[in-house]
């Protein structure tokens, strides 16, 4: 509160709801306060609707000097810094924008582990690349037809509190897959990718996405990079991919690394995983008319759940799909 005493500019009222303009920077407090024990700590992410709107949210906590983390045992307000860069967005009072975790222990990679977790109970639907974590591939080709969505420069204004609401060509431009050819990243455009890879977060297990990995490319590759235990357990679910080059054009191949995964255990399984049943907007829909092979021990089945390249829930199923 010090510093935004010192540096605002002036106040909106959420009471109702307000604008956030895009290229503009805002901080707002919390509705949320916390008490952490003295052995756990938390990290935060923006949502999955937060990220593919092209928001850029951050949790701010007092005397806290990094972004998007809370040491253990904090107590205390909390804060998000929100900066839309491609779409301004309307948000009110009771808004969620970011996610919280909290974490015991110390956080590792432990490639070895996950090669026995991926013998165990298969990962992704193909080879596993381990390397400091999972590593995940872009899909550029497909089945030849829309492969990305890449955000209009000039679109209008974004409630993030609609569901299904706006068409979604008027908002993004479709990127159709060229024969042996990838996409090239403009640094003033944001995209819609998918991975290559189907991927599974088995249910006593969370995982998170490293957003920025200057070993892949300068290009940020998740906003919302937590993955919830069951996320594309026993289904095929492609990991979808918010994409944002840094100062130079970059051109990315079909099959090529843009990310790594990093799964870490759950103190125990939860009662509840991610998917149509808690209502989870990017669970995938059942694709009739299909033969689906199982990763996971279960039968053939004539009809799946899969979840692919996905915009915003806020947008309705464009034409063509996605």
């Amino acid at each position: 509160m010090e510093r935004i005493e010192r540096h605002a500019m002036y106040e909106i009222d959420l009471a109702g709801s307000a604008v956030l303009e895009r290229g503009c920077v805002y901080i707002a407090e919390l509705m949320e306060q916390v008490a952490l024990d003295d052995d756990t700590a938390a990290v935060a992410n923006p949502k999955s609707s937060t990220g593919r709107l092209d928001v850029f949210a951050r949790l701010i906590a007092d005397r806290v000097p990094e972004f998007d983390g809370l040491p253990a045992g904090y107590a205390g307000r909390l804060y998000v810094e929100v900066a839309p860069r491609t779409f301004s967005i309307r948000v009110r009072e009771s808004a969620r924008l970011i996610q919280l975790r909290l974490r015991r222990g110390s956080r590792s990679g432990d490639d070895p582990a996950l090669h026995d977790l991926h013998a165990s109970d298969p990962l992704v639907d193909r080879e596993a690349i381990i390397d400091d974590g999972l590593v995940l591939t872009v899909d550029t080709q497909g089945a030849g037809g829309i492969i990305a969505w890449k955000a209009r420069a000039h679109a209008g204004l974004v409630d993030v509190d609609l569901i299904r609401h706006y068409n979604a060509e008027e908002y993004w431009e479709p990127v159709v897959a060229q024969p042996d050819r990838g996409i090239v990243l403009n640094p003033d455009d944001f995209y819609i990718l998918a991975s290559k890879e189907a991927v599974s977060i088995p249910p006593n297990y969370a995982a998170e996405m490293r957003p920025y990995d200057t070993r892949v490319g300068e290009f940020r590759v998740h906003y919302a990079g937590f993955f919830d235990p069951g996320f594309g357990h026993g289904t095929r679910s492609r990991a979808v991919l918010e994409v944002r080059a840094h100062d130079v054009p970059f051109v990315v191949e079909d099959g090529q690394p843009v990310g790594r995964l990093i799964y870490e255990p759950m103190v125990r399984a939860p009662d509840k995983l991610y998917g149509d049943s808690i209502g989870s907007n990017y669970s995938g829909s059942e694709v009739p008319g299909q033969i689906a092979f199982s990763l996971y021990g279960g039968s053939i089945g004539s009809t799946y759940h899969e979840q692919g390249l996905r915009l915003g829930k806020q947008f309705r199923e464009p034409r063509g799909g996605g």
